[in-house]
């Protein structure tokens, strides 16, 4: 058998299997018990949070041979032939190549009229419909309003807006969210487990981090950097294949700018180059780490938090909290947002980032307004500004 990769392998069979969407699957095993069966469903959510994969579910449970069941049984012919993708009377078809209206007429439209071929229901599954066109939508308007009673639409997108009100209206829309930091290194963790994998907890956090709350996108994520370090990953390792920013190295330009070291500012900058960082994500990664500072800031038992700081972390962040105040940080990010907006498409892009460090400099050195309101009261201790730049 040929090599499947993490994503497909683990892809959920059940609903319980499902990472992160409690509410969504909840009311859809209730659905299926009190044979509440709609006839269109949308999935929206960002990428990789389970859209297509509980649409497939929901296919299985509806066509199951012990069913309809919230619990399809994964053995009969329906349920294997739809986990597979190769059920006649389940079609999934990418809005994306079939976008234009006489698409939509010829492998939607024309086939509503005829049942199925064993299952119960013949089951639409439309990925990214968002991408279909306005004349494609009108055409398939009549036929969600009103399907024969054997046909069900599923339609999945990550941009929900963009879907019309009168498509929207007519279908039950379950909202997917992001997953959890926490729920995605628990996943990674059992599967790790599962493979025989030696994945240590720093390395388990990174890839979480990175996956940005897309379970799919984490496990692809294992599978390079199992491809790269085999069966024992550390989080150097990741790092490496991922190309991630150090977060030493994030911490050490923090440092430096509570320092007001403009020299290791210029080097810590050149270092980033060197090192083939994506300077956007770099700011990225300077905004992270003002975020986790702000954080500490205002609740110093949030430092222990595995998605604030790592263990190896913890004691330099709370440290450098101490050094900023919240005036400080939240100027702080509003230069670190954009700077990575003005890097996009720059000629220069470290220009960019050593400027906004410097800048980050110059603003810890500004009175906070309230304190400039308080001096000017008659009574209160006078303000010094500082000199201009």
């Amino acid at each position: 058998m040929s090599y499947q990769v993490f994503a497909r392998k683990w892809r959920p069979r059940r609903f319980d299997d499902v990472v992160g969407q409690p509410g969504v699957t909840r009311t859809l095993r209730n659905a299926i018990e009190s044979g509440r069966i709609a006839h269109s469903y949308v999935f929206a959510g960002p990428r990789g949070v389970g859209k297509t994969t509980t649409a497939r579910i929901l296919a299985r449970a509806l066509n199951c041979v012990k069913g309809p069941t919230p619990d399809p049984c994964g053995e009969c012919d329906p349920c294997l032939d739809i986990a597979e993708g190769r059920d006649l009377d389940v079609l999934e078809i990418d809005a994306a190549t079939h976008t234009q209206v006489d698409k939509v007429r010829e492998t939607i439209i024309s086939g509503l009229g005829f049942a199925p071929v064993r299952n119960r229901y013949k089951v639409f599954v439309i990925d990214e419909v968002h991408r279909l066109s306005v004349q494609a939508f009108d055409a398939l308007l009549k036929s969600v309003e009103e399907p024969p009673p054997h046909v069900i639409f599923m339609m999945a997108t990550t941009e929900i807006d963009k879907v019309p009100a009168t498509i929207q209206s007519r279908s039950q829309v379950f909202e997917l969210k992001s997953v959890g930091l926490k729920l995605i290194a628990d996943q990674l963790r059992q599967i790790a487990a599962a493979e025989s994998l030696q994945v240590d907890e720093a390395a388990l956090m990174l890839i979480a981090r990175a996956a940005d709350g897309s379970v799919r996108d984490a496990l692809s994520a294992l599978d390079q950097v199992v491809g790269f370090a085999g069966s024992a990953v550390d989080a150097e390792s990741v790092t490496a294949v991922l190309g991630l920013v150090r977060r030493d190295l994030v911490l050490d330009i923090v440092d430096a700018v509570a320092s007001e070291n403009g020299p290791a500012v210029f080097e810590l900058a050149g270092r980033a180059v060197e090192s083939g960082y994506d300077l956007r994500q770099v700011c990225r990664e300077l905004a992270r780490a003002v975020r986790d500072l702000l954080v500490v800031s205002i609740d110093p038992n949030r430092a222990a938090d595995p998605e604030i700081a790592q263990e190896s972390e913890r004691a330099r962040l709370q440290d450098l909290a101490t050094k900023f105040s919240y005036e400080d940080l939240m100027r702080a990010f509003d230069v670190l947002a954009r700077a990575e907006f003005e890097i996009r498409g720059a000629a220069q892009p470290r220009y960019h980032l050593e400027m906004a460090l410097l800048k980050w400099i110059h603003l810890r050195k500004l009175v906070p307004l309230a304190d400039v309101i308080a001096g000017l009261k008659g009574g209160a201790p006078r303000v010094t500004l500082p000199p201009p730049p």
